[in-house]
């Protein structure tokens, strides 16, 4: 990065329905997570603080703000708030170095998008139902009394156990009876990380996707759901380290190009 570029920053803001993302880039080069929590501008309101303290100024000439998000209309202070399509599919592109499918697992949603030439050809987008997010998986694990990376581990030494119910309150029913009939955990937890696989699986293949295909979102961190994820699909899905930073990346990223261009 040039150091007229290093001079500014640029910050991208993911308001998640479940977690928020920050990444700025330029001269104070950080990214960090915060819990969403009931309120999106109360988070708002965190993320600005957090950034002044890291000598951030939101309100400053020398910074510009995209936000992208369920919550984006609650930045008060962005520049620019754009679609979480056009950020996420920038900030995969970046994290794979090209051309790719994106396969994002979010708390409320799971996105599909595909990037060729740079753009965006086409995507998918499944908010109609949480049973196949993030947020079905933290359910269970509440209610097998573990974390989310404990289901995991659970899951990877457990035999499948089916969960067919297309609701998370009827597929929560059908957990709390395999619990009554005194089923493994190990088992149980392999049932429910294979109901989600499954169901983003069903989503993926709707489209053609293209030969690379990258994992973001809030379980791009999990070896054993990107594993089981490649299985369904038949391609190789690849984990990326700062996976859930991939819309926060792209809308600071879209940030930096806007500005570049006097948009």
């Amino acid at each position: 990065m040039s150091e007229e570029v290093r001079n500014v920053n640029y910050v991208g803001i993911d308001i998640g329905s479940t977690a928020s993302k920050v990444v700025v880039r330029g001269t104070s080069d950080m990214q960090f997570v915060l819990p969403t929590g009931w309120s999106s501008k109360e988070t708002t309101q965190t993320i600005k603080e957090k950034l002044k303290e890291n000598d951030v100024d939101v309100l400053g000439d020398e910074t510009k703000v995209v936000a992208t998000g369920y919550g984006r209309i609650a930045v008060d202070f962005a520049d620019y708030v754009i679609t979480e399509i056009t950020c996420h599919a920038r900030g995969g592109r970046e994290l794979a170095g090209g051309d790719c499918t994106v396969i994002d697992v979010g708390g409320q949603d799971t996105k599909v998008i595909l990037i060729e030439n740079g753009m965006v050809q086409d995507f998918l987008m499944n908010d109609k139902c949480s049973a196949g997010t993030g947020k079905f998986l933290e359910i269970m694990a509440n209610r097998l009394g573990v974390t989310l990376q404990e289901l995991f581990d659970l899951a990877e030494k457990g035999t499948v156990l089916p969960i067919s119910s297309l609701c998370t309150v009827f597929a929560e029913s059908e957990v709390i009876n395999y619990i009554g009939e005194g089923r493994s955990r190990e088992d149980i937890a392999a049932g429910v990380v294979d109901s989600v696989v499954t169901k983003v699986a069903q989503l993926a293949m709707r489209k053609a996707m293209t030969d690379r295909v990258i994992l973001t979102g809030g379980l791009s961190h999990s070896a054993y759901f990107t594993r089981r994820l490649s299985e369904q699909i038949g391609k190789n899905v690849e984990s990326t380290a700062d996976g859930r930073y991939a819309g926060a990346l792209g809308a600071a990223i879209l940030a930096e190009e806007k500005s570049r261009r006097g948009r």
